[in-house]
């Protein structure tokens, strides 16, 4: 059962303060205000008091929401359902298909041993010259593009998406603006990449 409270002692910020018993750390509860509902994580422990960062920030919170502690830590739904489907960070739909609730896994884990770690070995092709000879990608390495103001590095990257020899596109959009976001969409939809995408997105 989910413990509910609705005494909310301090709001300062993005963080908030309740007393709750019984509550894991990078638990992860929704806040229920006027405005809708909020996803927070547990990021700080003190006897009673629990402090939790919102997600999406403290405006509109008074001191008298209920919050609701799901007893788990962030978890996202994994698997073939994906494909093709947009979400918001928090991994909640954002293109009105039905919220997955099966093969759900948590974010977070235990950190890589680098000692341990094997050694990429596989080029993934793009397609494009300077990057296959030049500063090749190689699987679970990351590709740094830098650019400037003006420079159409979304088309680049977009290029690279369409372009490469991967079975899944995944595209993470940090404060990306809308307009970028539908860039993105319509690109990929448009060389038949979007059936074999999966967006997470924050506009």
């Amino acid at each position: 059962m989910h413990k509910v409270y609705t005494d909310i002692i301090q709001i300062a910020g993005d963080v908030i303060t309740v007393e709750a018993n019984d509550i894991g750390n990078s638990e992860i509860a929704r806040i229920s205000t006027r405005l809708g509902t909020s996803l927070a994580q547990v990021i700080r422990m003190d006897g009673k008091r629990v402090s939790l960062q919102v997600f999406a920030g403290s405006r509109g919170i008074s001191t008298g929401d209920k919050v609701r502690f799901l007893g788990h830590a962030m978890r996202v739904a994994s698997g073939d359902d994906l494909l093709g489907r947009i979400f918001n960070g928090s991994g909640e739909p954002l293109d009105k298909g039905p919220a997955l609730s099966e093969n759900l896994i948590d974010i977070g884990g235990p950190p890589v041993n680098p000692a341990k770690r094997i050694i990429p070995n596989k080029m993934v092709r793009t397609g494009l010259p300077m990057i296959d000879l030049f500063n090749s990608l190689v699987e679970s390495q990351k590709l740094p593009i830098f650019s400037i103001a003006g420079e159409p590095y979304n088309e680049l990257l977009a290029r690279i998406a369409i372009q490469a020899e991967v079975d899944i596109i995944i595209l993470g959009g940090m404060g990306l603006k809308y307009d970028d976001y539908l860039f993105f969409r319509d690109t990929l939809e448009e060389h038949g990449s979007l059936a074999r995408s999966i967006f997470f997105i924050h506009t």
